[in-house]
Parts: C-alpha cells; structure tokens; sequence
C-alpha cells in the first residue's frame, strides 16, 4: 500500500514549482472620487509570452467557445468592447477592463483549479477558461450579471500548446465601477466557488478559504511602532519604523505575498482622485517585483526574459483608463477606453515594446 505522504508531498512540490513559474498579485484601491483602480502584477517565466501586447476587441464581435473537440463550444455575440493584454498571441490575457469599466483578472491557481470533464451533449455550454475571460468581458457591464450568469456556461479542460505548454489551471478576480468584487474558482471537476475578496488581494494557490485562515496568523501585524520595553537596567526601543510589521513574510510564495499585500493595501494613505491610486498602486506593486533569479535556478534561466515580472498594470474603472508598463519600459503607458468608438474599431493589436528598450530621459545640464 502506497504511503499517502508521498503524493501530498508530490503534490507540494508541483505547487511550489507552478508557482515559482506563474507568480502573479493583484490588489485594489479606492479613492475619495469614487474610484475603483484594480492592479496586478504579471509574471509568467516559462518564456517569452509577450504579455506586454495588447487587444483592443470591438462590440458585436462572434465569439465560438474551445471543447477538446475544437471550436465547437457555447458561441455569442459580444455586447461590449474590451482591451485585454494577451499572451502567445491568443485573444486573451492575464487581465482586461471593458468599455463599461467591468475588470476580469486570472491568476494562476495549480492543483486546485479542476474544470469541468467535457461532455458532448452539452458543447453548446462549453467554454475554455481563456473564453470565459472573453465571455465575461464582452458580455456584462456589472459584477452581479456576471455571477448570475456563471451557471448559463460550462468550463472545460483545453490543452492549449501555444503557452508553452503549460497547464491552465486559473481563478478569477473580477470588479465593477461601484466597487463590487468577487473571486470565482472551478473546483472539483467544474464546482463554482464565489469568494468576497479580503482588501481586494488575490495571489495564487491555495484556494481563497485558505487565505482567509492563513490571515488568523497576522492579527498582531500594525502599522503602529512598537513601545519601548525595559528589561533590568536595559530599556529596548524599536531600531527604526515599521516596528508594527516584524514579522511580515518577505518571500514570494502566493501566502506570503497575499499577507504582505493585504498588509499594505490595509495602510494605504487616503487617495484624493483615481489617478493618484493607479500611481499608488503601482508604489505598492513595485514590493512585489520578482528578479528572475530569484525564482528560476541559474541553469533554467529563458532567455528571453530579463525579469519574472514582466507587466505590471493598473486599471481605472471610474475613468476607464488601463495604464500599465512592462519589463522592457517602465514607462507608464495607458488606453483611454473612453476615446475609442468600439462600435467601429477593427480589432487591433497594440505593441509598444518592439524595441525592447527603456526610455531614458538625459537631465544632465548642459554647459555653456
């Protein structure tokens, strides 16, 4: 009889190596203006996905959903335009904001995530999980008409070789302008699971219950300096600031990585306007910025890649602004939904990385 130690620590060590590859935090802010800006890293070390592209998708698209069997899946007609940075060239992405500032976001979830097994009688139903990205950005403007409708689709496995042949196993974080945000997670061969985000922060595996217990571990975590403490003849004060979060965990494991978000969105100073949180939200992320040594050992180093974080975006859904910058610029760039007429707009692909270079502005003074 086989120990059952040996394919739960098979199972571990799957985990750890998926998420040493996909590392990926996402977290929301609001404003005093009524803002909703919903932000994430992206980080994807495989190879070269060139996540930095983006798709501008118009209204009144057809969409066909993916079965094992093909392009033989649930099919609508898109209500809604979106922009979706994109992956290995594929209609979908890490993350996507519509025209009427609806956010979807994936985040990798790996020996959790468990679709639906495919079933031909129901291919009218049947989606892949980068369709149901699609599907709920084309078709709804609010969080709540996306979870009414969950129950209308089926989610199955697609083995999909273009990302580089890894496995696909996400969960979803999804926001409307007003605020409203759920997680959404397929388990158990196709079960939904709707999760109210804690502070807005997703990271990766394990499941979303687990998090939440995980943060009954943190309860003594403050922003407050610790007090002096007099020992005998000694009296031991703080060495400096952030005496409160000794103890927060530095490492990029998913739990750790959501205590230490959950920790800086829960002390975020107040924000006047939605564009001072997209530039917030970025200070926050840059904690969170993943040096591909750090994950990758040395001899499974891609070489297309100079970091594991390879986007970094932050969407306004008041404004429906998407900004973002990425490995090759760090250069804020955005997408003013508003600005673009979705109901003529051919289907387009932004590339602003073609030179894989950083913008450097000189500032140097000139002598006379």
């Amino acid at each position: 009889m086989q120990s059952p130690v040996r394919p739960l620590i098979l199972l571990l060590v799957g985990i750890f190596l998926s998420d040493a590859l996909f590392a990926c935090t996402g977290i929301t802010l609001k404003s005093k203006d009524g803002g909703v800006v919903v932000s994430r890293t992206v980080e994807w070390a495989l190879n070269d996905a060139q996540h930095n592209k983006i798709l501008i998708v118009p209204r009144n698209k057809t969409f066909t959903g993916q079965t094992p069997k093909g392009f033989n899946g649930k099919k609508w007609t898109g209500k809604y335009g979106f922009v979706t940075l994109t992956a290995y060239d594929q209609p979908y992405g890490p993350d996507g904001m519509n025209e009427e500032g609806l956010y979807v976001g994936v985040y990798y979830l790996p020996g959790f995530a468990e679709y639906a097994v495919y079933d031909s009688t129901k291919a009218a139903q049947s989606l892949s999980v980068g369709d149901l990205m699609q599907w709920m950005l084309s078709s709804f403007k609010t969080v709540n008409e996306a979870i009414a409708n969950l129950n209308k689709v089926r989610v199955v496995t697609v083995e999909n070789k273009d990302f580089g042949g890894a496995e696909l196993p996400f969960h979803f974080k999804i926001v409307d302008p007003s605020g409203n945000s759920k997680i959404i997670e397929i388990v158990n061969h196709g079960e939904i699971k709707v999760y109210d985000p804690y502070l807005g922060v997703i990271t990766n595996s394990p499941t979303y219950d687990w998090h939440i217990i995980n943060q009954r571990n943190y309860l003594a975590l403050t922003n407050i300096p610790n007090n002096p403490k007099v020992f005998d003849n000694y009296e031991l004060k703080p060495l400096g600031g952030g005496s409160g979060l000794i103890g927060l965990p530095g490492d990029f494991t998913p739990p750790s990585r959501f205590v230490r978000a959950a920790a800086f969105t829960a002390t975020c100073r107040p924000l006047s306007t939605s564009q001072e949180a997209v530039f917030e939200s970025f200070r926050i992320l840059d904690n969170f910025n993943i040096p591909l040594g750090a994950q990758v050992p040395a001899q499974n180093l891609p070489k297309d890649i100079v970091s594991a974080t390879q986007v970094t975006s932050a969407s306004d859904l008041k404004e429906r602004v998407y900004y973002y910058h990425t490995m090759w610029n760090r250069q804020v760039r955005k997408i003013d939904l508003k600005k673009i007429n979705f109901a003529t707009i051919k289907e387009t692909v932004i590339d602003d990385d073609a030179s894989q270079q950083n913008n450097i502005k000189d500032v140097t003074p000139k002598q006379v």
